[in-house]
């Protein structure tokens, strides 16, 4: 297992890599770093580890060979479970074993990025690996309302990415229509007035 191979995952903003090691038809291992790591943490390990696997370590957004998030935009710690979300449905693993490491589980307040995912995606983690972790802490009567506000939030935002399609072009007046039926309040002066700024015309309309 001391060969690998490199693997890049698109994302809007440009790409999440990861490193590989394993027979790819193995059973899938997820890894995930820790805080200020990379993917390079599990090369001391990985060789250590059961040959039937298929162990794949992705570098977070803004970590090791991963693109960083645009200026200006945070690191929120349900931004990088979400990152794991597309990684997985990426290589296409329905069900695979999540071993993490550091602030792969560790928390400022309760935001653990593997036992965060395995809470949230219980049908896809078999197994869950911790190293060096406290766990994942939330007060039960928080359980169900967190678990449902969350993976909402992950659910729809991967839904609206993977429906993104080229904008339609229109004819101004097909332009000006369509802004005036999702918005009602507006009259057709109006409508114009902001169309001059908020529509770009190309050959096509």
């Amino acid at each position: 297992l001391v060969m690998f191979s490199e693997l890049k995952f698109p994302v809007p903003w440009g790409h999440v890599a990861a490193k590989a090691w394993g027979p790819s038809e193995g059973h899938p291992v997820l890894c995930l770093h820790g805080w200020l790591d990379n993917a390079n943490t599990f090369d001391k390990l990985i060789p250590l580890l059961p040959r039937g696997c298929y162990y794949v370590a992705m570098d977070f957004s803004g970590h090791g060979l991963s693109s960083h998030r645009p200026a200006g935009c945070p690191y929120h710690f349900l931004d990088y479970v979400t990152d794991v979300r597309r990684v997985a449905a990426a290589l296409q693993w329905r069900r695979f074993t999540l071993m993490g490491h550091s602030m792969g589980n560790f928390s400022f307040s309760y935001h653990f990025i593997s036992p965060q995912f395995c809470f949230l995606y219980p049908e896809m983690v078999d197994k869950l690996i911790l190293l060096e972790s406290l766990g994942f802490l939330l007060a039960p009567e928080d359980t169900e309302a967190w678990l449902k506000s969350k993976r909402r939030v992950i659910d729809r935002l991967l839904s609206l990415e993977a429906k993104q399609q080229t904008p339609k072009a229109r004819s101004p007046e097909a332009a000006l229509q369509r802004l005036l039926e999702a918005n009602s309040h507006l009259t057709a002066e109006g409508g114009a007035i902001l169309l001059q700024r908020g529509a770009t015309e190309t050959p096509a309309g």
